[in-house]
């Protein structure tokens, strides 16, 4: 990684919750996190191995897509007494749109945390990347994850946004514009 990508990103102070720019050194300890099979209930499926964590985030470390078009941001949720509990990511493409995801351990949801790290990322997005849309795909059958994306102001999208992206059928895109709540 490069010194300008790492300073690129700063961290980011959310009251309790501390969201680190995520690097290859937090591979070992993220594999933990992202190995609670709660979080594979909808998708995807966990890590193989620590090591093939670690090659993803250092991939993910140039903070770039290989064409440069794209930001890759990357934080890692790390909890009062050090340990993390999952990550808030978004995409920054270059029309001021970004793609946002998130992934906290079972142990914590319910907690607040995920709405407090993902409001402190999308304030982040605003300020200093200039983002002026937000988007997310969610899992029809993800009851909680559409609360949250609801209570931090996101909304169905219209039909014509859906047409512009992939979104499979058990799926939903949800959107906001800045100035939302």
């Amino acid at each position: 990684m490069t010194r300008r990508a790492e300073s690129s990103m700063r961290t980011i102070y959310a009251r309790t919750l501390t969201l680190e720019p995520q690097t290859a050194m937090h591979a070992a300890e993220m594999f933990a996190v992202l190995s609670d099979p709660a979080i594979y209930a909808y998708e995807n499926q966990p890590p193989a191995s620590v090591e093939w964590l670690r090659t993803r985030f250092e991939k993910l470390e140039s903070r770039r897509s290989a064409d440069g078009t794209e930001q890759w941001l990357n934080w890692v949720i790390r909890i009062p007494g050090g340990r993390l509990i999952g990550y808030v990511q978004a995409t920054v493409r270059p029309d001021g749109s970004a793609a946002i995801a998130y992934v906290l351990a079972s142990a914590h949801w319910g907690r607040g945390f995920a709405r407090r790290a993902t409001e402190a990322m999308l304030d982040e997005l605003i300020e200093r990347y200039r983002v002026t849309t937000f988007l997310a795909v969610a899992k029809l059958q993800n009851a909680p994850s559409l609360r949250l994306l609801v209570r931090l102001g996101f909304a169905p999208a219209s039909l014509e946004r859906c047409a512009m992206t992939r979104v499979d059928r058990d799926e939903i895109l949800m959107v906001r514009g800045v100035g939302r709540p």
